[in-house]
């Protein structure tokens, strides 16, 4: 068996490897509740593997571990492990996989565990006794995490089970499509924002932060440039309980410290879980164009210093929500519908214009279609600086760079793009060598552009990089949301014209037949 496993993992990823499997074991249950079994016994796989490597180095009582008791909380909590109670780790779970009663035994876990560690109260899934999920088809899932892979280091287990648990994560929102969309940033995305950032030290901060992959990617941009992870916190906030609870575990299976990641129904517009807080970083996705927003109850609100931002679209509140948490060196990169670019209704175009002039804008990337699974409204990213003038770049107050991306990418499957890592890496060297002191930035038509502040204002504070790289206006500036909302009001005046010539032909039969009757 062990030799079989070996030569497809020469041929796949194991990652891959897994998913295939767990999808097969899938059958009929929808993705978005299958999501939560997996990525449930993935987590509990991590979490055990940590504490049992721990609980042998007790048992044994060598070097600082002499006279320690394994069954000590307190070892546990002073190393950062969570405490599993011996009828909740893993081998114990897997030595019942094969009987009837093992989801009420693994629903009996998460249960235990949550009662032992405090931080992961209301996050674990119990799922596993549902009438939909078959014994024989959970105790197969148990086998098959259970076969995963690991050193015996708890690192090890952290930076395996993490992949793995990151790669699901990605797979489940493809499988789910738009409603999938809703809690996972495609992982090419998340990746150009923090390299473009470079956040080595700080606090980041996301207030719609998803499932957490902002902070996990950061975490990995300071380890894989030989920084320390503990020079960074984090900071979020996610209004949705159930993509919360998967941040949660998200973070929990790195290592990566979330007490600061909250939750509330009400969202950061109403109730701003870190209203307080300065961030060196923001790196956020915010919901495209959302209508929901209730800024009819926070046209007051003291976030809105550039200008009251529309009812009908929370585009321009999330900048200024983004603005107002920046430390006064602080940067900002997240994502927004291309609209926000060229939008001048309800006040949108006088506020960009303020946030021009600030000078808070730094950088526009204009992205290829087909990014993001839950739309396909055109996206870009926006770089935002409180400090454009002095620190450790040059001034480039009188200046914004825009990038061309639209045409990078490459398809991974009919509906959905991604960046190559030398697509990620072109654009964010360009960002760099534009904004470091001692680089050597060049122009490029049909890519990038460092524009001057007074061109904008003669462009009218359009910011659509096609408009300063050379490209076709009409091309760049194709608004969906502008052309769909057109084409609607045409649609109904077309009807409304149909419904009068339809009662005119009416009106005419009428008179034609009291015309024959009275003959």
């Amino acid at each position: 068996m062990a030799k079989s496993k070996k030569n497809v993992n020469k041929e796949e990823p194991i990652e891959k490897l897994l998913w295939k499997a767990a999808d097969k074991l899938r059958k009929n249950i929808d993705a978005a509740e299958y999501k939560h079994i997996v990525l449930g016994l993935i987590f509990l796989r991590y979490i055990s593997d940590a504490f049992e490597d721990l609980y042998r180095k007790l048992e044994k009582g060598e070097r600082e571990y002499v006279g320690a008791d394994p069954e000590d909380k307190d070892e546990y909590k002073a190393e950062n492990v969570f405490f599993v109670p011996e009828k909740a780790r893993w081998s114990y779970l897997q030595s019942r996989a094969k009987l009837p009663e093992i989801g009420k035994d693994m629903d009996s876990a998460m249960d235990a565990i949550e009662k032992e560690n405090p931080s992961l109260r209301g996050v674990l899934p119990k799922v596993y006794a549902r009438g939909n999920l078959d014994p024989t088809n959970l105790g197969g899932l148990i086998d098959l995490v259970g076969n995963i892979a690991l050193g015996d280091a708890k690192a090890r287990s952290a930076d395996i089970l993490g992949h793995v648990f990151e790669y699901f994560l990605g797979e489940f929102a493809l499988a789910e499509g738009k409603k999938g969309g809703q809690f996972y940033t495609p992982r090419s995305v998340v990746e150009l924002l923090v390299e473009m950032l470079e956040p080595y030290k700080g606090r980041v901060f996301d207030p719609c932060c998803g499932s957490g992959g902002m902070f996990v990617q950061s975490e990995k941009f300071v380890q894989d440039h030989q920084g320390n992870v503990n020079d960074i916190s984090i900071y979020g906030q996610e209004s949705n309980q159930t993509t919360w609870r998967l941040a949660k575990m998200n973070l929990a299976i790195r290592g990566i410290d979330s007490s600061q990641v909250k939750w509330n129904n009400e969202g950061s517009f109403l109730n701003d879980s870190h209203k307080d807080l300065k961030t060196d970083y923001v790196i956020a996705n915010p919901p495209f164009n959302d209508s929901d927003w209730s800024g009819d109850l926070l046209s007051k609100d003291g976030r809105w210093k550039y200008g009251t931002p529309p009812i009908g679209n929370a585009n321009y509140a999330w900048i200024q929500h983004f603005i107002y948490h920046l430390s006064p060196s602080g940067q900002a990169g997240f994502v927004l519908a291309k609209g926000s670019l060229t939008s001048k209704s309800s006040g949108e175009g006088d506020i960009r214009k303020e946030l021009v002039e600030a000078p808070l804008i730094d950088c526009i990337v204009n992205l290829p279609a087909k990014l993001f699974l839950n739309t396909q409204i055109p996206a870009c990213l926006w770089f935002v600086s409180r400090d454009k003038e002095n620190g450790k770049f040059r001034n480039r107050k009188n200046e914004i760079l825009f990038i061309d991306a639209r045409n990078m990418g490459h398809l991974i499957n009919r509906r959905t793009r991604e960046l190559s890592k030398e697509d990620i890496q072109k654009i964010a060297d360009t960002y760099h060598n534009w904004r470091n002191p001692d680089a050597n930035y060049e122009d490029i038509k049909g890519f990038c552009n460092s524009a001057s502040i007074d061109r904008v204002r003669k462009l009218d504070y359009v910011l659509t990089p096609g408009r300063y790289v050379g490209l076709p206006v009409e091309e760049d500036d194709f608004d969906f949301n502008e052309r769909f909302t057109k084409l609607k009001a045409e649609f109904k005046e077309q009807l409304k014209e149909e419904e009068r010539l339809n009662e005119s032909i009416i009106e005419n039969l009428a008179k034609i037949v009291v015309s024959k009757d009275k003959e």
